[in-house]
């Protein structure tokens, strides 16, 4: 059995690779080929490019590297014609997986979709696409099966696969006590896996962390970069906020995220899947997602949910409510949003730096919200949706009957003479 896998972005590379150790584990002798990252090629799978190299956001930027998505688009239509996988199985990233899908399915290859893309919050209009080209959404969050299934789509809610990956974490513990013998607070500053969400939000971030630092001495921030070169740019961009970040204990770590947030009393992070390991921590975070002015102007129109973060929308009683004005933390009822949220293109460092500083100085109001968290940990932090999703997968593969493929006859049959098959012409 072979499946073919597409994932563009660091957190579905990890996706991928817990879906890949469970289809191994059931089926020791399948093959997994296709386009994803370092993780997925250590689970075993035979990379056909590291697509997770062009982890790009926003139309503009996916246009600059249009020529080489059109390339591996053609790349995998060609491989589909001739060593026909059983199955696709995209995940996330939906700008190019809709290439791969429609490829698919012009040879009748099934397709899953693991980790879906959001289209319930954003251009619910795309789910045509879904229902065209994809055999079965496997769905991450509990009111995606019944949003898709309402607009024709095959889906079932297997859980999110990112508390696949936040529970068979091991930290280091000896870069743990090390970092504890600092006995000053700790903020964790997460910028993002995108060199771009970097770009756009830590100058931001560091500008917080100034204010934070101006009003609570007693504390000590820790950058968690991706990968190296991010680090670099966490340098520069530090290195040019000399002016507001200036004596600012901060230090900046590579693949360190998972230690740093269980060491933080408190996080400043982007918005993205790493809001359901912040979750599972129980850390208190606020959330900021700078953009363009432009961006900003195209969002206000095409969202559809009140909140970006993955963690306010499962806590929310609500998905689609009239009102999904950005998120004020002075209008009723938004102390009830368990992580404060900033969609901007303007600078709300003074926003972020209030809530670190209330969490630094208020300690029991800090353990009420992990309170919260906690309770909401409970209901939806649940494993397994790796193993769910594959066994999913390969009970239906083994269900479908195998066609013969062409030429349209069986090897193995016996040989017809031109008699015979004369005689079946007539009949």
């Amino acid at each position: 059995m072979k499946i073919f896998f597409s994932a563009g972005d660091p957190s579905g590379d990890l996706h991928g690779a817990n879906l890949i150790r469970q289809l191994r584990q059931r089926h020791p002798d399948i093959e997994c080929v296709g386009y994803g990252g370092p993780e997925m090629a250590s689970a075993g799978c035979e990379l056909h490019t590291d697509l997770t190299r062009l982890a790009v956001m926003w139309i503009v930027s996916a246009l600059t590297h249009l020529n080489e998505f059109w390339g591996l688009a053609s790349r995998a239509n060609r491989y589909f014609a001739h060593h026909r996988p059983d199955a696709v199985v995209l995940i996330d990233y939906p700008g190019f997986n809709w290439w791969i899908a429609r490829r698919a399915h012009a040879h009748g290859i099934p397709v899953y979709y693991f980790a879906p893309p959001q289209l319930w919050g954003w251009g619910a209009w795309r789910v045509s696409k879904m229902r065209r080209f994809v055999d079965h959404v496997l769905c991450s969050l509990p009111f995606e099966e019944t949003w898709f299934n309402e607009r024709g789509c095959k889906a079932t809610f297997i859980g999110h696969p990112y508390f696949d990956e936040v529970r068979r974490q091991k930290f280091d513990e000896s870069f743990l006590q090390e970092q504890r013998a600092d006995r000053r607070r700790l903020v964790a500053i997460l910028p993002g896996s995108r060199t771009q969400e970097v770009e756009h939000n830590l100058r931001w971030l560091i500008s917080a962390a100034a204010k934070v630092h101006a009003v609570v001495p007693n504390v000590r921030f820790a950058v968690a970069s991706f990968k190296p070169r991010q680090a670099q740019l966490a340098r520069d961009i530090l290195r040019d906020a000399k002016q507001t970040a200036k004596n600012l204990p901060i230090e900046i770590f590579v693949r360190r995220t998972p230690e740093l947030i269980h060491l933080a009393d408190c996080c400043m992070s982007v918005s993205g899947s790493v809001s359901l390991e912040l979750l599972y921590q129980q850390k208190p975070t606020v959330i900021l997602y700078h953009i363009s002015r432009l961006a900003n102007w195209v969002q206000r129109h095409l969202r559809k949910v009140k909140y970006i973060t993955l963690v306010n929308l499962l806590s929310s009683d609500e998905l689609f409510p009239k009102d999904i004005s950005a998120y004020d933390p002075d209008v009723p009822g938004h102390e009830k949003v368990l992580f404060p949220e900033y969609l901007t293109c303007e600078d709300k460092s003074l926003q972020l730096a209030r809530h670190v500083i209330e969490w630094l100085t208020d300690e029991p109001k800090r353990q009420a919200l992990i309170g919260r968290l906690k309770a909401l940990k409970q209901q939806v932090a649940h494993g397994g949706a790796s193993g769910t999703a594959a066994e999913l997968i390969l009970r239906e593969l083994a269900a479908r009957q195998p066609s013969i493929p062409r030429p349209h006859f069986d090897p193995a049959a016996e040989p017809v003479s031109h008699a015979a098959a004369g005689r079946a012409c007539r009949v």
